[in-house]
């Protein structure tokens, strides 16, 4: 039985007049809404049974710990980007269902959080991270330096780093860790015992495709998208794993694109005019922020640290500039356009 269509979202009213803020590492809207969740980077809170709505803060992780300070606008440029992607993913592959809603905000919210909030229907994620690699590089490398596989699936020899796969993209799962805990890489087989043979084969020839998509797109505006991250859910809800039964006339729940999509911070992007296998690539995302952990043997340190101001502009224009070829426009003209809608 196919799940009940959501509630129409809650509409922005006009408020008093007020700018977005450019520094948000915290929401508490607790007076007005129930928390659900707060994670690394994303507070969210429940607007009815329903919807959701997703408040992307300029919290910073790097190796699963949050930074102690934030980079200003990122939330912003995290939100405004899932949303470019999620459209144009979903025009690109009509059959795609998203989570996304609207841009507007509910009255009751703090018109300062505007533009970096969205809402969304709520849907239970799938228990593994969703992640598809067209290049060996991180993790992937080291596994494959070590013992020539990734994600214990076995590769071609004598590849460079950060070297093309000649196969294709490789879907590369891995488990879903609690806050401050670190997901663990596993083999593909893993997710089929997970969700059940007909649901993983689906999985896997979805978020490839959409790799490849965003591959081509991200090509096209000067940038190699090396790998990236997804995440789905299944409408309506269905325990896990799906058992295959040709007797059975029920048809599979759909796959749901959720959370944030191809951003910065659950995707590599390098720039195109730049890259060359055999070493370490220029990058767009938060390899900048772990690169100067690492430096300082910080990575991982508990509680997190202070950036200083270097690191904090560093990551913030790397972000605006993905951000700005990706969609074709800076972060204010988007804003300005949205203004307009008002």
């Amino acid at each position: 039985m196919a799940s009940p269509d959501p509630p129409p979202p809650q509409t922005e009213q006009p408020p008093p007049p007020t700018t977005p803020t450019d520094l948000v590492t915290e929401t508490d809207l607790t007076d007005i809404l129930p928390l659900v969740a707060r994670g690394k980077v994303r507070d969210i809170y429940q607007l009815d049974a329903q919807t959701l709505l997703f408040i992307a803060t300029d919290r910073i992780s790097a190796y699963d710990v949050v930074m102690k300070n934030g980079i200003p606008r990122k939330g912003t440029l995290l939100t405004l980007l899932s949303t470019h992607w999620f459209r144009l993913l979903a025009a690109a592959h009509p059959p795609l269902k998203t989570h996304f809603l609207t841009l507007a905000l509910p009255p009751a919210v703090p018109r300062a959080l505007r533009h970096r909030a969205m809402q969304v229907r709520r849907l239970a994620p799938l228990p593994v991270e969703v992640i598809v690699r067209g290049y060996v590089t991180g993790s992937a490398w080291r596994e494959y330096c070590a013992a020539g596989t990734v994600h214990g699936v076995r590769v071609a020899p004598g590849l460079r780093e950060c070297e093309r796969f000649p196969g294709g993209p490789m879907f590369t799962p891995s488990t879903k860790a609690e806050l401050g805990m670190h997901d663990e890489n596993i083999h593909p087989d893993k997710v089929t015992s997970l969700l059940g043979p007909t649901l993983a084969a689906r999985l896997t020839t979805l978020a490839t495709s959409l790799y490849t998509t965003a591959h081509a797109h991200a090509l096209a505006a000067g940038l190699i998208l090396a790998d990236t991250k997804f995440e789905f859910a299944l409408s309506p809800p269905t325990p896990l794993p799906i058992a295959d039964d040709p007797a059975s006339s029920s048809p599979l729940p759909e796959l749901v694109l959720i959370d944030e999509v191809l951003t910065p911070d659950s995707s590599r992007y390098w720039p195109a005019d730049k890259y060359e296998p055999g070493r370490p690539q220029e990058s767009f995302d938060k390899q900048f922020l772990r690169d100067w952990l690492s430096g300082g043997g910080m990575g991982g340190v508990e509680g997190g640290v202070e950036m200083p101001a270097w690191v904090v502009e560093g990551t913030r224009g790397r972000y605006e500039e993905v951000f700005e070829r990706l969609t074709g426009r800076g972060l204010g003209d988007w804003i300005e356009e949205l203004e307009g809608e008002k």
